[in-house]
């Protein structure tokens, strides 16, 4: 089984790197068959990046209302159904993505698996991490590490 661990963020934005600082952490200590990338793309332009792989691991940072800085989710594309939308080309989120990456009859992966890490600061430029967000990486590590030796994220 092909599998992508991809970091989506961007790295100058403070919490919006943790996809990609996780990304960096997991080189070198991956299993066969297993690529890790990172990525400040989205919507449409990740469809070239998944095209191929079995399974897609997705990092990435969410700010949530209630959310703690450094807590982790666990989700799936399905967690997304009712955020589909296009208002246009450059305003398409992963689950429209990847719908119309199923019409146009790509070889997408059939698992995406998406952890996602609640954030505080992500309206300043910067390449540190806020101490709780820092704090998470370890753990996410651990989970996907886990999911790629086990099959199923903790």
């Amino acid at each position: 089984m092909q599998t992508l661990v991809l970091g989506l963020g961007n790295p100058i934005l403070r919490d919006d790197g943790i996809g990609p600082r996780v990304a960096r952490e997991l080189e070198g200590k991956l299993i066969e068959n297993v690529t890790v990338a990172e990525t400040s793309l989205a919507g449409l332009n990740l469809l070239d990046l998944m095209v191929g792989y079995d399974k897609v691991i997705i990092i990435d940072a969410i700010k949530t209302d209630k959310g703690r800085p450094g807590r982790i989710y666990h989700l799936n594309v399905d967690d997304f159904q009712f955020t589909r939308h296009a208002a246009s080309t450059h305003d398409i989120n992963l689950a429209t993505a990847l719908e119309l990456g199923k019409k146009m009859g790509l070889l997408l992966p059939q698992q995406i698996d998406i952890l996602a890490i609640d954030v505080e600061e992500t309206d300043h430029f910067g390449e540190e991490l806020t101490p709780e967000v820092e704090e998470a990486i370890p753990v996410c590590l651990e989970m996907i590490l886990a999911e790629l030796t086990a099959g199923n994220i903790a």
